[in-house]
């Protein structure tokens, strides 16, 4: 019964991975990710600019893609650029270009990506690490819908559609002078928010299945899907990397998986660590009561049974003992909590 439930339940994941639930490779059926989608097939309608927010690894650069690829400009290029990785000597030049004799090295002239991503979208990510004198001549660029390469006085006309990201509160640092305010209005235009995993959590089983498939294929396994400890291992955890440590996760698990489906064993240690340990408050004030009563209760569940086989060195029958269960029961517990009493047992010397 639990196998065909199993079955049941990965076939109806691949039915929601290929139906309503997934927009280009971003994937959510969650009320949030739902007006995410919303929200991004309008910007794809509209040729303006878009400002997209959230923590590091929700997904904006997906995002940014998903927009792009049903836009107008989806024959257009794609040039994806992380404004952080750029030297700061070099970040204009490698934005808006060069002319031949700008600086030294530049023996011949150069066009920028603004150029370079003509007739296309400009992806900016963490628009937010640019220096103050590039925030002006960006501004610029996007109000006069032209160009001035380092070092050339003559304008360079550019047909771009701009798509920037960060995860700073850009608001908040105009007010520190952190961030220029009028570039921050004419970003503003068309913001969309990308949640957090843990304010997405029923979207975990849709993306562990998702990532499952995508890395199965990438390794050539044959994975017919995740064990319920496996799930549960998933749901418990905080995720403070989001969607992108969930993937690691699970290409991790798909990596080193024996079996025939990716088990709680075959998951990092450190989410298995984590499963004891209580959530943050700034994580629990984000989910409904009934959540938290029912992840407070299986960690002190887990908790319990750790701490008994522990004490009875992983025997099952006097931990059933102590706490008053039928053996059978006992067994079941271990089983839903992903606990193996063999861990317990003493070693033998060799």
């Amino acid at each position: 019964m639990e196998r065909k439930r199993l079955k049941e339940q990965a076939a109806s994941l691949r039915q929601q991975l290929h139906g309503v639930y997934a927009l280009h490779k971003l994937v959510g059926k969650s009320p949030a990710m739902q007006n995410v989608f919303r929200l991004l097939e309008q910007a794809a309608a509209l040729d303006i600019t878009v400002l997209l927010t959230g923590a590091t690894g929700t997904g904006k650069e997906l995002a940014a893609r998903a927009i792009h690829h049903q836009s107008s400009r989806r024959n257009g290029p794609f040039v994806p650029v992380n404004c952080g990785a750029l030297p700061a000597e070099l970040m204009e030049s490698e934005l808006f270009g060069h002319a031949r004799g700008a600086f030294t090295g530049a023996t011949q002239a150069k066009a920028g990506l603004f150029e370079a991503a003509a007739s296309g979208t400009l992806f900016l990510d963490e628009v937010g690490e640019l220096p103050l004198q590039v925030q002006v001549k960006l501004n610029r660029a996007l109000q006069e819908r032209e160009v001035r390469r380092v070092g050339d006085n003559e304008p360079v006309k550019v047909n771009v559609r701009l798509i920037a990201a960060t995860h700073r509160d850009l608001k908040a640092e105009t007010k520190t002078g952190q961030f220029r305010d009028d570039l921050y209005y004419r970003l503003h235009v068309f913001p969309v928010k990308l949640p957090t995993l843990l304010e997405r959590r029923d979207d975990i089983p849709l993306l562990a299945a998702h990532f499952l498939e995508k890395h199965a294929h990438s390794f050539g396994r044959t994975l017919t899907g995740l064990t319920p400890e496996a799930l549960r291992v998933l749901t418990g955890y905080a995720w403070p990397g989001n969607v992108r440590e969930l993937e690691h996760a699970i290409e991790r698990g798909v990596a080193v998986a024996s079996g025939p489906q990716l088990t709680a064993h075959d998951l990092p240690p450190e989410l298995q660590d984590n499963q004891e340990g209580s959530l943050p408050v700034e994580v629990l004030v984000k989910l409904p009561y009934r959540e938290v009563l029912t992840t407070a209760r299986d960690r002190v569940s887990r908790d319990y049974l750790v701490a008994l086989l522990r004490e009875f060195q992983g025997n099952v029958t006097h931990a059933a003992a102590r706490a008053g269960v039928e053996r059978e029961s006992l067994h079941r517990l271990l089983k839903r909590y992903g606990v193996r009493s063999d861990d317990f047992k003493p070693t033998s010397p060799t």
